[in-house]
């Protein structure tokens, strides 16, 4: 006869359509087995609306055909040859990258949280090697509420409990000040910084937008102070907000991008520092690289994607749609939602508690053929696929009013 705690474990397993995997993320009880355009189906043949795109990384939506053209034209070809030698494909899209940001060099990885390494190891040797901060003593500020990845230097300076505690000892070198603040900013900069590292809008965080004219005063301050503009871009930028990049939105140029989810098309994971030769430059041979950073699968793929973004027509979608569902969302305000925030075609949804968690709201969606996700305990995320049409944002924020009325 088997004990309790032996009868749990089958009956957890025998629940569990993941028995095997370990336990880093809290899925929704779909399993998805098929997506086209803004589209899942799961194992048992259910239809769902995606309006997550995995978290910005399907902006063109679920196996965009002129992207999955460029993967199959290259597959038949090579596909990865280590940066050891160079391949046909990488500077062609090196270089429709750097013309897409306004930028000299590109320095190609994989996912975003390496590039958000790549950018504090590229900030402190501009630190050390152009700035002349003492070695060791590089420091960079960063934003509370951040969420820029969950490497251990990464986590070091978040202040998420879940992601950072039991996993020290932590990093040292960052200074965190309110996010939105820019005269908190302008006061943690000393001799020592070398960075301020920022998202323009905090996607983790719930969308969260900070006030008009911030980032142009980020930009100023670091400008006066001798210190590098990091913009974290790797949710927001690509066409998500209605412009290329979030720091578009008033008219800022980062010293250096971080680029990745939407660079990957939705099919590869593609990753990028995006930079000036007098900054991204100061990396020599053998100071960082990637096995796969820069394959040339990848760089087929990103370039498709630079090629895409180059028209505008992305973007404009996701200000039209925008503004769509932006009005469609403000009328739950006062009916279940507390709180909307909107940049493009990206939004958080502040849950009225007495209707429920975020996390709540999104399973009553995901039976009813929507997918969201929570975040934060209140809030819950839309960030469908920049190809989404209004009758389906319509249709989608008519379940989430059903799902409120109860």
């Amino acid at each position: 006869m088997m004990s309790t705690t032996e009868t749990e474990t089958v009956l957890h397993e025998s629940a569990n359509p993941e028995p095997h995997v370990a336990e880093n993320y809290h899925p929704l009880p779909v399993v998805v087995a098929e997506g086209g355009g803004v589209w899942v189906t799961d194992a048992d043949g259910k239809r769902y609306l995606d309006l997550l795109a995995a978290y910005s990384a399907v902006n063109f939506g679920h196996r965009h055909p002129a992207i999955v053209e460029a993967l199959v034209a290259q597959l038949g070809r090579v596909t990865l040859t280590s940066r050891a030698f160079m391949n046909d494909q990488l500077e062609p899209f090196a270089a429709a990258l750097a013309e897409l940001c306004g930028k000299d060099l590109v320095l190609p990885m994989n996912t975003g949280a390496e590039a958000v390494e790549t950018g504090i190891k590229v900030a402190r040797a501009w630190g050390y090697r152009v700035k002349g901060i003492p070695s060791g003593r590089a420091r960079i500020i960063v934003a509370a509420g951040n969420f820029h990845g969950r490497t251990t230097t990464i986590i070091s300076f978040s202040d998420d409990e879940q992601a950072r505690d039991d996993f020290g000892p932590y990093t040292p070198g960052f200074d965190t000040v309110p996010y939105g603040d820019a005269d908190a900013i302008a006061a943690a900069i000393t001799d020592d910084t070398a960075a301020v590292l920022i998202e323009p809008i905090q996607g983790e965080g719930g969308v969260i937008i900070p006030p008009e004219g911030y980032l142009r005063r980020v930009r100023e301050i670091c400008d006066e102070r001798n210190v590098l503009f990091i913009a974290d871009e790797i949710q927001s930028g690509l066409g998500r907000v209605g412009e290329t990049f979030a720091c578009d939105r008033e008219g800022v140029v980062p010293d250096l991008y971080l680029l990745g989810k939407a660079l990957g098309g939705g099919i590869l994971p593609v990753s990028a520092v995006v930079g000036d030769r007098d900054v991204l430059g100061v990396i020599r041979p053998g100071e960082h690289g990637s096995t796969f950073g820069g394959n040339p699968l990848a760089a087929a793929v990103g370039r498709k994607v630079v090629d895409m973004l180059s028209t505008g027509e992305f973007q404009e979608r996701a200000r039209q749609l925008g503004a769509h569902l932006a009005a469609a969302l403000e009328s739950l305000v006062g009916h279940g939602v507390t709180t909307v925030r909107i940049a493009g075609l990206w939004a958080g949804v502040d849950i009225d508690p007495t209707y429920g968690t975020g996390r709540d709201i999104a399973e009553k969606l995901r039976e009813r053929g929507v997918l969201v996700k929570d975040t934060h305990g209140q809030t819950i995320r839309i960030a469908p696929p920049l190809v989404i049409r209004a009758t389906e944002l319509d249709w989608a924020v008519e379940q989430l009013r059903l799902v409120l009325e109860g």
